[in-house]
């Protein structure tokens, strides 16, 4: 599948993984509307095309993303509404889509944050700024990230990230959970694409219900309910073409081939 010329962000695909570029490095790649509708557009077209098995997000130039763009967001006396946002649900989006990653590059400052919370890895570069510092502007966070806060990083270091608004480096990051790994500078892309790919070249269904699993089940207190839910993806697991493909690979000796497994399907 062809991806369009987009105006804030780049695409490009790197053997299997959309390398999706924050493109706006005069701003350090500020938030706007139009950014995000078209991460959202770069995702879903990502998760209609079976030649791509996982997405990373990172940001061009200096910066990640230091925020929501002032000027283009808010207008005086307040932001616009929620409802009028171009990209749909964007958490949602993210938690039923392929492997996603962030490859944090430099700032990732309030909604440049909180917006790859849901991710299913993020790597920083070791000197990369991150801060939830809504407070700072009389806001809350958004997009779960009060929920997704509190689950990488625990109740307490949560609530001092969310109501102190202070930034923390990469090292930091990764000891409060807040993030999944950090390297070198420069080195930080390199290291998400080979997470990512580690996570896409398995069975898509299966990822795809693994990730449901967790979003539903990471707060659930019924713990029948947790396993009425794994049982019930499991026997869906065991029918599909890719179950079989990884155990007619395993008898035959040879690598699975999970992608012809879902043509065969079609």
């Amino acid at each position: 599948m062809a991806f369009p010329d987009y105006d804030q962000i780049l695409t490009e695909v790197d053997d299997s993984i959309l390398v999706v570029t924050l493109n706006r490095p005069d701003r350090l790649n500020a938030w706007t509307y139009r950014l995000m509708a078209e991460m959202a557009d770069a995702v879903r077209r990502a998760n209609d095309d079976d030649g791509i098995e996982g997405i990373v997000v990172t940001g061009a130039g200096r910066g990640f993303c230091a925020g929501a763009d002032v000027g283009d967001v808010f207008q005086a006396g307040g932001g616009d509404e929620p409802d009028n946002r171009a990209s749909d649900d964007w958490v949602e989006l993210v938690r039923a889509s392929k492997p996603i990653g962030a490859a944090v590059n430099g700032p990732a400052i309030g909604v440049g944050l909180s917006m790859i919370l849901p991710f299913d890895v993020i790597v920083a570069d070791r000197d990369a700024k991150l801060s939830l510092r809504f407070i700072k502007m009389g806001l809350v966070p958004e997009l779960a990230s009060s929920r997704f806060m509190t689950l990488r990083c625990g109740w307490g270091a949560a609530s001092d990230l969310a109501l102190t608004g202070r930034t923390v480096l990469g090292d930091e990051a990764l000891r409060l959970g807040l993030v999944d790994g950090v390297t070198d500078p420069g080195g930080v892309l390199a290291e998400t694409v080979t997470r990512v790919r580690a996570m896409g070249e398995n069975p898509l269904a299966a990822i795809r219900a693994v990730k449901e699993l967790f979003t539903v089940n990471a707060t659930e207190t019924d713990l029948a309910a947790v396993q009425k839910r794994e049982l019930a993806a499991l026997a869906e697991a065991f029918r599909s073409p890719e179950h079989q493909e990884a155990i007619a690979a395993f008898m035959e000796k040879r690598p699975p081939d999970f992608k012809a497994a879902r043509e065969r399907d079609l």
